[in-house]
C-alpha cells in the first residue's frame, strides 16, 4: 500500500512538474514556448516587430533607444516623449524604443498597473532592423550609469547582432554595416558627464528652489558591489561631489549600492568621516553636519516608476526614503507641485508629481548629445566591426 501510494505521489508530482514547465514555456519571452497556434512566442513577437519596422521605415538610418523598462503609465508617457523628442531632433533617422528587462516586457504585456502594452527586447528590434536593411544603426542607452544593464546591451545584444549569431543576415549585409553600428553611451558614461549633469540638475528651477530651502537628496538605482561595476557606481559619488561644490545641501544615494542607501545618506547628513570602497577603490569622504530640518527627494533615474513611487516616496513603508528621512525628524517631501514640465499627457498636471530625469528637456538633451557623438563615430574605427570583413584567405 505504501509503495502504491508513493508511486501515485510520484506520478502526481511528475504531472504537476510537466504542467508547470509547459505553462512557463507558454509565457516565456525567450521564444522557446508555444503560442498555441504552432508558432513560438519568439517568432510571434519577431513578426510583430518586423511588421512595425516595415510599416514605419522611411530611411536607411535608425536610432534604437534602449531603456530598462517600467510598468507605470507615467513612465510610458515619458518614453513616448523621449521618442517624439528624438524624432524631432534627428530628422532623417527612424526612431524605435526597446526594453531590456524581460520582467517589464512581460508585465507590460499582461497589463500590470495599466492597460496592456507591447514592448520588445533589443534582440527582436535589432533582428528586424537588420532584416529591413538599415545601413547606419545607433543603439542609444537610456541608462544613467554604465552599469549592468548598459553592459548587457552593449556586450550581449549588440555584439550578438554584429556577430550574426542566429545567421539571420547575409554576408553582404554584414559587410555593409561594418563600422556603421555604434552604441550611444549612458547619461554619466564618463567622469566629465557627472560634472555636466550636476550643473544641469542645479539649473532646473524646481531643484534650485528646493536646495535653496534645505536638503536635496537624489535617489539613483546603483549596482551591487559584488560585481565589476566600478565604472558605473563611482559616477554617483562623482555626481555628488560636483553637486556639493555648488551647494552643500546636495546628497546622492541609491537603492542598490553599498554605502549609499537611505540610512547612509542620513549618516552623511549628520556629518563625519566615512571610509568604504567602490569596486576596489578605497574612498575616504568627510561630511560636515547639516542642520537643515527640511528636505526634498528627487529620483535619479530616467523614469519615475516602481522605485520612485515605492522605495522613495511610499509613506506607508517604513523602509522608504520618505519614511526614514521623516523618522529622522527631517520634514521631507517626495512629491512636488512646482514641476513645470509635467508628463506630456499631464494626467496629474504636475500636482504631487515625481519627475523622472527623462521628463526634463535639459537632460534629454544630454542623452541626445551622446547620440550625436555616436553618429559622429560612424564610418570610423571607433564604430563596431563585423567578423565578415576579415581578409579572405
Amino acid at each position: 500500500m505504501k509503495k502504491i501510494k508513493f508511486l501515485m505521489i510520484a506520478m502526481m508530482a511528475f504531472i504537476v512538474s510537466a504542467t508547470f514547465i509547459a505553462c512557463n514555456n507558454d509565457d516565456d519571452n525567450s521564444g522557446k514556448g508555444g503560442s498555441g497556434d504552432g508558432q513560438s512566442n519568439y517568432d510571434k513577437y519577431q513578426q510583430a516587430v518586423n511588421n512595425t519596422v516595415n510599416s514605419q521605415k522611411s530611411s536607411s538610418k535608425v536610432i534604437l533607444l534602449v531603456a530598462f523598462g517600467s510598468t507605470w503609465e507615467q513612465a510610458y508617457d515619458t518614453f513616448d516623449k523621449v521618442v517624439a523628442d528624438y524624432k524631432s531632433n534627428f530628422p532623417g533617422w527612424d526612431v524605435y524604443l526597446s526594453f531590456s528587462s524581460a520582467i517589464c516586457i512581460n508585465q507590460a504585456r499582461a497589463g500590470e498597473n495599466v492597460a496592456p502594452k507591447d514592448y520588445y527586447d533589443p534582440e527582436h528590434w535589432l533582428t528586424a532592423i537588420g532584416l529591413a536593411d538599415y545601413k547606419q544603426i545607433i543603439v542609444q542607452s537610456l541608462q544613467v550609469i554604465p552599469g549592468e544593464e548598459y553592459r548587457r546591451v552593449r556586450d550581449n545584444y549588440v555584439k550578438d547582432f554584429m556577430n550574426n549569431r542566429n545567421s539571420d543576415f547575409t554576408k553582404a549585409y554584414m559587410k555593409s554595416i561594418d563600422r556603421n553600428v555604434v552604441v550611444g553611451t549612458p547619461l554619466m558614461a564618463e567622469e566629465t558627464d557627472a560634472q555636466i549633469l550636476a550643473q544641469t540638475l542645479n539649473n532646473e528651477a524646481d531643484i534650485k528652489a528646493a536646495v535653496a530651502e534645505g536638503i536635496v537628496a537624489f535617489m539613483g538605482h546603483g549596482n551591487p558591489e559584488g560585481y565589476d561595476y566600478y565604472g558605473g557606481n563611482i559616477r554617483y559619488l562623482q555626481l555628488e561631489n560636483n553637486l556639493r561644490k555648488i551647494n552643500k545641501n546636495y546628497y546622492v544615494g541609491t537603492v542598490d549600492m553599498d554605502n549609499t542607501y537611505a540610512d547612509d545618506v542620513l549618516k552623511h547628513i549628520e556629518g563625519g568621516e566615512f571610509k568604504f570602497t567602490v569596486g576596489d577603490i578605497p574612498m575616504d569622504i568627510t561630511y560636515e553636519a547639516n542642520t537643515n530640518k527640511k528636505a526634498q527627494l528627487f529620483v535619479l533615474m530616467s523614469i519615475a516608476g516602481d522605485h520612485a513611487h515605492n522605495d522613495m516616496a511610499d509613506p506607508d513603508d517604513n523602509g522608504s526614503w520618505y519614511s526614514q528621512f521623516n523618522m529622522a525628524r527631517i520634514k521631507t517631501e517626495a512629491y512636488e507641485t512646482n514641476f513645470k514640465e509635467a508628463c506630456w499627457k499631464q494626467y496629474k498636471s504636475g500636482d504631487e508629481y515625481i519627475p523622472g530625469l527623462a521628463e526634463r528637456s535639459a537632460i534629454r538633451k544630454l542623452w541626445m548629445n551622446h547620440t550625436q557623438a555616436a553618429i559622429n563615430k560612424l564610418g570610423t574605427d571607433e564604430a563596431m566591426s563585423t567578423p565578415t570583413t576579415a581578409p579572405e584567405e
